[in-house]
């Protein structure tokens, strides 16, 4: 059995329920244990910023904050697409905890040579 988790992300908060859904998968991986890592493209990239990743995205369902904080308390990271990120002229000062401008070779490395189980939203 896969140690490792990855889960890549292209939606941001124009689609909340899909990045709740990633979330959701990310902290039960990194809760139960596993090495996780979220892997942010696209509109996603927004979500590794300071204050972001905010708001409720049904009714009934957690806040993403929340998620947001127990991912980091499990020890999940993310690794932000640094092309996509630049190509929105973000500031990397504001890049939350865990997060880091990585693209796909620091990914592979990342994973390393056992397997990972991955989902993508």
């Amino acid at each position: 059995m896969s140690s490792k988790a990855v889960i890549s992300l292209t939606t941001g908060l124009e689609d909340p329920e899909k990045v709740l859904v990633a979330y959701l998968v990310a902290v039960g991986a990194a809760e139960t244990g596993r090495e996780t890592l979220m892997f942010l493209t696209k509109e996603a990239v927004r979500l590794a910023l300071d204050g972001i990743a905010i708001g409720v995205a049904c009714e009934g369902c957690p806040p993403l904050a929340d998620l947001v904080k127990r991912y980091e308390a499990a020890g999940g990271t993310y690794y932000v697409c640094p092309i996509c990120f630049n190509a929105k002229n973000l500031d990397k000062d504001s890049l939350i905890a865990g997060a880091q401008l990585q693209g796909t070779i620091p990914l592979w490395q990342w994973i390393g040579d056992e397997p990972a189980t991955t989902f993508s939203y």
